[in-house]
């Protein structure tokens, strides 16, 4: 698969890149902004916001999250080879880490998705997942631009 992807790599990373930036924009948006309108505007009003906002992300973010994935397993195979420079080289710690960060993010994403589904995404549980997922994607991004340098 390797040889097949090699032709596309600048274009991988680039999707990759801009679903990881709408990703974390999206998690900054609703922890930074989002999170501050509580303080000024009535609880009513901010229900049917967070509830306008989600149902929109609702529908373009289950596609952001599977490109960032596919584009990451693909930038995977192209960088490492399959898994022999995992844990082999710095480069591979840090690659080992940034996977294991992404997949707890997913994890959390998945888990949201369905608590959302089945009526159990309260305000609190809302907040704390988009924290989470901000903390765990702004150290994969710190991990992504350290791992090509350090």
């Amino acid at each position: 698969m390797t040889d097949m992807l090699a032709p596309y790599y600048p274009w991988i990373v680039l999707l990759h890149l801009a679903c990881a930036i709408v990703f974390v924009g999206a998690a900054a948006f609703e922890v930074f902004v989002l999170e501050g309108l509580h303080k000024v505007i009535d609880i009513a009003t901010m229900g049917r916001i967070e509830t306008a906002v989600m149902a929109r992300v609702r529908r373009f973010m289950p596609v952001v999250v599977l490109l960032l994935f596919l584009s990451g397993f693909a930038l995977f195979d192209l960088r490492c080879n399959g898994l022999q420079c995992l844990g082999s080289t710095r480069f591979g710690w840090f690659l080992l880490a940034k996977a294991i960060l992404a997949f707890g993010v997913l994890g959390v994403f998945v888990n949201a998705v369905w608590a959302g589904a089945h009526g159990r995404m309260n305000a609190c549980r809302f907040r704390y997942t988009h924290r989470i997922v901000l903390s765990l994607m702004a150290a994969i991004v710190f991990l992504a631009k350290t791992m090509f340098y350090l």
